[in-house]
């Protein structure tokens, strides 16, 4: 794809994300994207064959600005276990951003959550590639003692999943992941566990 059919291509997913956003996936049509883009619709229909692969595309570009949040967060050079606090912070915030700035598509990620998963996948292999590469430096550092990252880089993507709606929808009663007290808890929870040592 040559960097004006990309930069048209960009164009319709902003257009349709942002009427999604102010009028809602069902009531926008092919119609309202061409010409709120000011393209034809001949134009649209050579990047999109219908409105699920717009919306697809919209969620795909949601997701990419998160994914670079998290690289970021997997790119610095600093201690493991601060790395996945703060990786933790930045991809409930994050997520929580992309959510709330598109207005009632938010209402669509939680009724129509199994569709988003769909969309979801690769950026899932991107995340679980990401904790892997922090809990291999964990091992590495002498922090973190996993025999298998792959499997444990798994079990934690699975589990900021799960905290993704609830915090979301601000059900998380006094939850906070920027709250130090509680990030301390997080950090305790994560790299000292539950359970009574034996001595």
């Amino acid at each position: 794809m040559t960097g004006a059919m990309a930069k048209t291509r960009a164009r319709l997913i902003d257009v349709a994300r942002q009427l999604f956003a102010k009028i809602g996936v069902e009531n926008t049509t092919m119609n309202d994207i061409a010409e709120a883009s000011e393209k034809g619709r001949r134009t649209l229909y050579t990047y999109f064959n219908n409105k699920t692969e717009i919306y697809n595309a919209v969620i795909e570009s949601e997701l990419d600005i998160l994914y670079t949040s998290l690289e970021a967060v997997a790119e610095k050079d600093i201690p493991a276990d601060h790395k996945l606090l703060e990786f933790i912070q930045i991809r409930l915030e994050s997520i929580k951003n992309v959510v709330f700035r598109n207005g009632t598509l938010r209402a669509n990620f939680f009724r129509d959550i199994w569709r988003v998963e769909n969309v979801r996948k690769s950026f899932d292999k991107k995340e679980i590639a990401f904790i892997q590469k922090i809990l291999s430096e964990g091992v590495m550092q002498g922090i973190f003692e996993i025999e298998d990252t792959q499997s444990m880089a798994v079990v934690l993507h699975h589990a900021f999943k799960g905290l993704e709606v609830p915090y979301i929808r601000g059900t998380m009663r006094g939850f906070s992941p920027s709250d130090r007290s509680q990030i301390g808890a997080i950090h305790r929870l994560l790299f000292k566990g539950i359970s009574k040592k034996n001595k």
